[in-house]
């Protein structure tokens, strides 16, 4: 068996070694151009030279990551069976990001801050859970994991999803023919969307004017959901109490980007949730070792749907 790592902007080597002490037998090795016909793949982010030279012979291409928006840019041929990673460690640390951000803001812990910066010593008013519903939109494995967790904190939960879903706790909405009432129901909209052309944009200034005043954006998406102008001008508006933003359409966020700037948005390295490694290594070889016994396997990408 032969397997190639084409992953540019990680970092080799605890990939290397997982795949080495997994798959002992194996011949693992990162990609170059031109090399040999490989039986497997994982990939972020590949060029179309990768997806040329090898995506005839590959039995399975394995995306180290939930989003495969990357792929979606490139000529990836039909018959080539796309695997995303299903979780791997990530859903828990999405989790714990957007409970924080939920409660950072409902609690007014940013006011703290700034009034203890300046030896002030008062305090906020009692705020009420059910006037903080929060709206997530996509309900795949990491938003159904944040949304649940955020009913422990006895939020009003709403969701939205292309198909429909049933989640306990959680008022589901789904189609497009929906979002406006899922939107005017919300006031903390977190978007774990996937990003393809239906979803590109879709936070914009007409879905922004919809959720409810003093409403809040958490974006841990793609940043190819925002707009970025629209929730600046909700913002200074007054309609959009603040942000904070983990992705953004270009990584790193340039220096003079507007973001940087605002006392409303807090701003993170794309760093919400975080591939881990050892678990994703285990996932994948897991998949592997039933692929080589007949066995059907979950996770497979359909490219057209864009997830």
């Amino acid at each position: 068996m032969k397997v190639l790592f084409c992953c540019d902007d990680t970092r080799p080597e605890p990939w290397l070694k997982g795949l080495f002490d997994a798959l002992p037998d194996a011949e693992v090795s990162i990609w170059e151009p031109g090399a040999a016909q490989a039986d497997y793949a994982l990939v972020w982010a590949p060029p179309q030279q990768f997806i040329d030279e090898q995506a005839a012979g590959l039995k399975a291409m394995f995306n180290i990551g939930a989003g495969v928006d990357a792929l979606l840019r490139l000529e990836v041929p039909a018959a080539l069976p796309v695997y995303r990673l299903e979780d791997a460690g990530m859903s828990v640390q999405m989790a714990e990001y957007v409970a924080q951000a939920v409660i950072r803001f409902f609690r007014g812990l940013d006011r703290y801050e700034a009034d203890m910066a300046q030896g002030i010593w008062q305090h906020q008013r009692n705020p009420r859970r059910a006037d903080y519903p929060v709206g997530v939109m996509g309900l795949g494995k990491m938003g159904e994991r944040v949304a649940k967790a955020l009913t422990v904190f006895d939020f009003p939960v709403n969701g939205w999803s292309r198909s429909p879903r049933e989640l306990d706790g959680v008022k589901c909405f789904s189609g497009t023919e929906n979002l406006d009432a899922f939107l005017v129901e919300t006031r903390i909209l977190v978007n774990l969307l996937p990003l393809h052309d239906e979803t590109r944009d879709i936070i914009n200034a007409r879905s922004l004017a919809l959720l409810q005043p003093g409403a809040y954006v958490i974006n841990v998406g793609r940043g190819g959901h925002l707009v970025d102008a629209d929730l600046i001008a909700q913002i200074d508006a007054g309609h959009v109490s603040g942000a904070m933003l983990d992705v953004f359409r270009e990584e790193p966020l340039p220096a003079d980007h507007p973001f940087w700037a605002h006392e409303k948005i807090i701003l993170t390295p794309h760093t919400s949730a975080r591939t881990l490694a050892a678990d994703s290594i285990a996932q994948i070889t897991g998949k592997v070792a039933a692929m080589s016994r007949g066995e059907p396997v979950t996770g497979r990408v359909d490219l057209k749907k864009g997830y």
